[in-house]
């Protein structure tokens, strides 16, 4: 498919701004990116798609209302798959009752389990595309989706498998975990994590049902050594990882995360200036969870420091039924503008570019040669309208491999 895109009025790369703008598509991702009066000629004949829509109030020449373009948002932390919800649990905390005591009461990640364990497949999966689609009115283009909510082999399994028909059937691009949460009730720690690192991780490399294998390492979850034997265990059978780093207590996991090389330490609520001279050393992402950290009012990152310091910092939802019941990319950049202090410019990089590299991939969340073609079509000529209107968020479009998302017929 050979298509150029015309009608943009802004248009950010993530990193360079651009007016008047327009960019070619072939086999669905982008072949040139440039201003609209300089398309070179060998694109001039192919077929035209004009971006821009007609408006009664201010426009361009002709009626035209050139719009604003950013790259397809990525969201690389979500744990989109589970049965229930926890509205229980988020009234009693808004009363005061701390996210720990409920954990350790048999509520929390357990209420979950429990609602997913009785849920099938099918349910799992219904829910879980309904949830996905919203993400895709929003401009998400590419998520990660973790399992973790069924903990027992099985149950994992089970998860892992409604993620790869995610994957096998939505507009966007899936990107699998196997999440190591908790240590299920009645298990003894040594066994699970034999089992885990042993059974579960050699069963999922084997059949390709993740890509990556993240820990949550922390207070009430698992120790750092737990954590560093769990991801060796993943390395070792050709799978990535990442890890839930200082989120309630400092455990070490941020530099571990460094020290493996793992694609990002997500969290960071309690990282310190040291955690962030290993994550900048070592390349991996610091991804921040802006509605983890204001629903369980826990430190908001300060992600400002840490882009200061060199760490290449995400954003992403942590979409959860717990601790982040969030549903919107640019709620979480907003946050991050407002309380981790990065400039809105700044904030879409790490919603874009930085996102995809927690995923490992350098060619998604950017508008560039090479890049797969993933935009999001703003409905307004200010690309960065999105983040100034808070809860109204003006999309137009989406595009993914150069097609309208809407007209990919998959959901």
């Amino acid at each position: 498919m050979k298509q150029v895109f015309t009608g943009i009025a802004e248009l950010y790369t993530p990193r360079q701004r651009l007016e008047r703008a327009a960019f070619a598509v072939q086999d669905g991702r982008f072949v040139w990116v440039g201003a609209e009066g300089s398309l070179p000629e060998e694109y001039r004949g192919w077929p035209r798609t004009d971006l821009s829509g007609r408006s009664e109030g201010p426009s361009a020449p002709g009626g035209r209302r050139y719009l604003g373009v950013v790259p397809g948002i990525v969201d690389a932390h979500t744990h989109l798959v589970y049965g229930g919800d926890r509205l229980g649990e988020y009234l009693k905390r808004a009363r005061g009752e701390s996210y720990e005591a409920i954990l350790a009461a048999g509520g929390g990640i357990y209420s979950t389990v429990r609602a997913t364990a009785l849920a099938s497949e099918e349910e799992l999966y219904e829910l879980a595309a309904a949830r996905a689609a919203l993400f895709l009115a929003q401009g998400v283009t590419s998520l990660e989706v973790k399992s973790g909510y069924g903990l027992l082999p099985e149950a994992e399994l089970k998860m892992l498998r409604v993620i790869r028909r995610l994957g096998e059937t939505l507009p966007q691009r899936v990107f699998p975990t196997l999440l190591a949460h908790v240590v299920p009730k009645g298990w003894e720690r040594e066994k699970y994590v034999a089992m885990f690192t042993a059974e579960l991780i050699p069963e999922v490399a084997r059949s390709g049902l993740a890509e990556a294998v993240d820990v949550f390492c922390d207070q009430g979850a698992f120790t750092l050594e737990e954590t560093r034997r769990i991801l060796e265990a993943a390395l070792s059978h050709g799978l990535k990882i990442k890890l839930h780093a200082e989120q309630i207590a400092h455990t070490g996991a941020t530099k571990l995360a460094a020290e493996l090389g793992a694609l990002s330490a997500d969290h960071l609520e309690q990282s310190t200036p040291g955690d962030w001279q290993a994550l900048a050393k070592s390349g991996t992402v610091g991804t921040i969870l802006p509605g983890a950290a204001v629903i369980l009012r826990k430190p908001f990152p300060d992600a400002r420091a840490m882009w200061d310091a060199g760490v290449r910092v995400a954003i992403a939802t942590d979409h959860n039924p717990g601790s982040s019941p969030l549903y919107s990319p640019w709620l979480g950049m907003q946050l991050t503008l407002s309380l981790g202090r990065l400039s809105a410019e700044e904030a879409l990089i790490a919603h874009t570019e930085h996102a995809a590299l927690a995923l490992g991939r350098t060619d998604l969340g950017r508008i560039e040669v090479g890049a797969m073609a993933d935009f999001v079509v703003v409905d307004s000529t200010y690309a960065l309208e999105p983040l100034y209107r808070w809860g109204n968020t003006p999309i137009d479009s989406v595009y993914i491999e150069g097609e309208k998302a809407k007209d990919l017929g998959k959901v």
